[in-house]
């Protein structure tokens, strides 16, 4: 017995190594031609920890963070090699989309406080994102009187490199002592709203969650999530195990997904493997932290959730969002609101089928405890937008056009990163209003509209195919406006709470679904 253990776990032993050689020799053979890492992919700034952030004011961290980014100004943009000094690299001084030559540097956390405070709101940006992302709902909190707290999380906002260490539980940290600092800036009684864009809105989540398990913190009384990260590719486990060359000599690159010039001024571009870790281990944690609640009966102590979600998404998995949260949300008001495809584009024909029939798949049965509302056009010939909506414990469809809002023709869908961001903007808007549009020296929302031959340019066009604003935004921001004036209604059918249709989608439905979203590249 003794003899075919040893004998085994040779031949096991034996087994491993050659995969491990061969792991590393097809890494190896991808990082011969990846691009060479530079200092905003090596430096590692110097956050607060979470012990630190769980004992520090407001005040405290934004000292912090203004050290971080002095420590970025010497270790990167000081030391930059000559050939990466250009017009459209961040890190450069001289260039024209150098964040700290902005009237506004939007990748730092701010806070706006109205002089009579009705309530506060904290801000909860997405992965490898900034508190750009969530400006305007932060102006719409802002004109209702609440105070607004627009967080940077850890690891963000400088440079790439930061997210190679960072943990999910500094993300956690800095959310609890955002949500502290907010409360205590606004006076007792009022209300406190989280909204979260993309993994903010798991932060989001997973905040409301432990606050229901821990006394000692503040309870939420409204979620606002937009694009929520409750669920990513399944491919992005292999992404780790292909790193797992990377603390060998030679295999740095390995860590990264992706390396790309940096030429966003409030979103990295580059990737790190670790940030994929970190995004897919908060999740599960939350997805468990959701069940065990529902199981003890506890779930229903959740705050009304009003989640923002485009039908088709690259990033995060819609399905993930009705099976793994909304199914166990109880009957207390909240909202799924999702964004169909443009029905009528000359590239209807275009499109797979499976997300030509999405909405049909993808929904539960009715009634359902929660709202389920969609935004879309009825067909060719039709661009306008309209709203169906079911109540909660209802099984019909009531519709409402939405005056003045129309899908343009050569959008077929929205995306994941274009929700928060209206047409007019700056950076990432279809249209840039005249008034602003050079106020960040590049407008990446209008480069998809350039023509030319392939390889002309210095970066990969494909980055900007994607839509990156929403030609539906005024029905976000008027949504939110209700949210923020109204006090939530509990349901509109005290009979909801016990439906007992299918809440979820089934597996077979799921599995088609995930297969059709996952993809074999950076989805961030």
């Amino acid at each position: 017995m003794t003899k075919k253990f040893f004998k085994f776990a040779k031949y096991a032993l034996i087994t491993l190594l050659v995969l491990f050689l061969l792991l590393v020799t097809g890494v190896g053979v991808r990082l011969l031609n990846a691009p060479k890492l530079q200092p905003w992919h090596t430096f590692i700034p110097a956050e607060l920890t979470a012990e630190e952030m769980d004992k520090a004011t407001w005040e405290q961290y934004i000292e912090r963070e203004n050290k971080i980014f002095d420590d970025v100004y010497r270790e990167v943009s000081l030391k930059m090699p000559e050939s990466e000094k250009n017009p459209v690299n961040r890190y450069f001084e001289g260039s024209r989309i150098y964040p700290s030559h902005f009237k506004e540097n939007w990748n730092r956390s701010y806070l706006l406080m109205p002089e009579k405070p009705k309530g506060a709101v904290v801000l909860l940006h997405g992965l490898t994102d900034s508190p750009y992302s969530l400006r305007y709902v932060a102006q719409e909190y802002y004109k209702k009187g609440f105070v607004v707290l627009g967080l940077r999380l850890p690891g963000h906002g400088t440079v790439p490199g930061a997210l190679t260490t960072i943990t999910w539980q500094d993300w956690m940290a800095a959310t609890r002592m955002a949500v502290r600092e907010a409360k205590r800036m606004s006076p007792e009684g009022t209300p406190l709203h989280i909204v979260g864009f993309s993994q903010g809105g798991t932060l989001a989540i997973k905040y409301s969650l432990d606050a229901i398990e821990d006394h000692n913190l503040v309870r939420p009384d409204r979620l606002v999530l937009i694009s929520p990260m409750i669920g990513i590719t399944r491919l992005s486990k292999l992404a780790e195990i292909l790193a797992l060359p990377s603390p060998l000599p030679g295999f740095e690159k390995a860590a990264w997904l992706s390396i790309i010039p940096e030429f966003n001024p409030f979103k990295f571009n580059s990737f790190p493997i670790n940030a994929v870790k970190q995004a897919r281990l908060l999740i599960g944690e939350t997805k468990r932290q959701i069940v065990r609640l529902h199981r003890d009966g506890r779930i229903k102590e959740l705050p009304p959730v009003i989640a923002f979600q485009s039908i088709v998404d690259y990033t995060v998995s819609t399905p993930a969002l009705i099976n793994d949260l909304f199914s166990y949300l109880p009957n207390n008001g909240s909202e799924l609101v999702l964004f169909d495809i443009n029905r009528d584009t000359a590239f209807l024909p275009l499109v797979r089928p499976v997300f030509v029939n999405m909405v049909s798949r993808m929904l539960p049965d009715f009634p359902q405890r929660y709202k389920i509302t969609v935004i879309g056009n009825t067909g060719p010939g039709d661009s306008d937008a309209v709203e169906r909506s079911v109540r909660p414990g209802g099984k019909n469809f009531t519709a409402k056009k939405l005056e003045g809002l129309v899908y343009p023709p050569d959008v077929f869908s929205l995306s994941h990163i274009s929700l928060p961001f209206p047409e007019s903007d700056p950076l990432y808007g279809s249209s840039p209003d005249p008034k602003t549009k050079d106020e960040f020296g590049l407008n990446l929302g209008i480069i998809s509209n350039a023509q030319g031959e392939r390889g002309v340019l210095e970066i990969n066009t494909n980055l900007f195919f994607r839509i990156s604003s929403n030609p539906l935004f005024p029905y976000l921001t008027e949504r939110i406006d209700d949210i923020i004036d109204e006090v939530p209604a509990l349901t509109e059918n005290p009979d909801a709470q016990d439906v007992n249709s299918k809440t979820k989608i089934t597996k077979d439905e799921y599995d088609d679904i995930m297969k059709a979203t996952d993809y074999n590249d950076g989805a961030f």
